[in-house]
């Protein structure tokens, strides 16, 4: 039951980080589009387990991804990346307190992170994984690409 449990809450993170989840039944329809057979009861259970937040623009939102974007928005200066390495320049002496909130949000593709006094340098798992974090993180921050 756990073993359920665990790999629906990570479809859920998934889903949910992919953006655009505004209600309970989307989700549910979400979910059985990957082979989770669940009801809003079991997914509004799921909701409250992870600590999901409905933001301002009314989507959900996942509580790390909150914290990592307070710590990134107006903080950030640029993102670069070469394959699977991100580049994080930020204002000085916020690079520890960014890469503490990369590391934290527990992002699929993320192996860790190298932090100076405003650099921050991410390791992906892949380039493809490089790439969607980047996007990832130039969303969060309201970088144009």
């Amino acid at each position: 039951m756990a073993r359920k449990r665990n790999g629906r809450q990570e479809a859920i993170r998934e889903i949910v980080r992919a953006g655009g989840v505004r209600t309970q039944r989307t989700l549910v329809e979400e979910l059985r589009d990957r082979g989770f057979d669940c009801t809003q009861a079991t997914v509004s259970r799921d909701i409250a387990d992870m600590g999901l937040k409905k933001v301002p623009e009314g989507i959900y939102a996942l509580p790390e991804d909150l914290y990592l974007k307070r710590m990134v928005t107006d903080m950030v200066i640029e993102i670069v990346r070469t394959e699977k390495l991100v580049l994080i320049k930020a204002q000085p002496g916020m690079a520890s307190g960014i890469a503490a909130a990369v590391d934290g949000a527990d992002l699929p593709d993320v192996l860790g992170s190298i932090a100076g006094d405003d650099t921050i340098l991410v390791i992906a798992a892949s380039d493809e994984g490089g790439a969607r974090l980047e996007a990832l993180l130039k969303r969060i921050c309201g970088i144009e690409e």
